[in-house]
């Protein structure tokens, strides 16, 4: 098949120093079967619809779970973001990510949260965000359906760099309390007031206008169509998926 995901070398030493050692017999080929699981979040397939070329499904399924689980994939999308300069200017913005029946089944007592909630649209997970001025995610949280983005915004809000002097949002974001978390880092909110507010607060309609960087951002990852909908279980593998997108989608690249 023509169209196959393969990795460069140029790629594969950017991630390698984050793969955890190998004990006893030694793993199957890294590229392969990271080749083979990037190309399966892409194009939405069933682990076992894998092209043969990347060996055998169960081993890409094994993969991916295997260190989902110990968060390798979470780790090499931090340190990718973290090699950039830190940026100045932020946005922040959150998306519904529908859930498929395969996902959304009911969850046995003791389970950990799925982060699967039920809002006007069905059943969903929430991805919220904070990208660059380049529109690259550097800050990622999922949360339930229903979780509002100004919930979102103050668990992300000690993550966010300490470069930031401008962040900005939409009128979900708008709240006295938040605008005052945001200025207590130093950080200037952009953000647009709600209709009706007795006191309205200014912001600047120019600067806000690079807001649809993070709009952007969110349509360049729902292109991977496992994440355009959601068929993981487990908000960690499904996490996992996702930081595997996003690393791919937007930091893999870059020189």
């Amino acid at each position: 098949m023509d169209d196959l995901i393969w990795l460069t070398d140029a790629q594969m030493a950017r991630i390698e120093p984050h793969f955890p050692l190998s004990h006893g017999v030694p793993r199957v080929d890294d590229r392969k079967v990271i080749s083979g699981i990037v190309f399966v979040i892409k194009n939405g397939l069933r682990w076992r619809d894998a092209p043969k070329a990347y060996g055998p499904n169960k081993t890409l399924y094994n993969r991916f779970i295997r260190w989902s689980r110990m968060g390798v994939f979470d780790r090499i999308f931090a340190d990718l973001a973290a090699q950039a300069d830190e940026p100045e200017e932020v946005a922040i913005d959150a998306t519904h990510l529908k859930a498929h029946r395969t996902a959304a089944s009911p969850s046995k007592r003791g389970v950990l949260p799925r982060r699967i909630g039920r809002t006007k649209g069905g059943l969903n997970s929430k991805l919220h965000a904070v990208c660059d001025a380049k529109g690259r995610p550097i800050i990622l949280l999922l949360t339930e359906g229903q979780t509002s983005d100004y919930r979102g915004a103050a668990t992300m809000l000690p993550a966010l760099p300490n470069a930031t002097r401008t962040l900005i949002g939409d009128k979900g974001y708008d709240g006295d309390r938040l605008r005052d978390a945001i200025r207590a880092r130093g950080i200037k909110p952009c953000i647009p007031p709600r209709k009706g507010r007795k006191s309205p607060a200014t912001y600047c309609r120019w600067t806000y206008k690079r807001r649809n960087v993070v709009e952007r951002m969110f349509g360049r990852l729902k292109d991977w169509r496992r994440i355009a909908t959601r068929y993981d279980r487990c908000a960690e593998t499904f996490f996992a998926a996702i930081v595997i997108a996003a690393t791919f989608a937007f930091w893999i690249n870059e020189s």
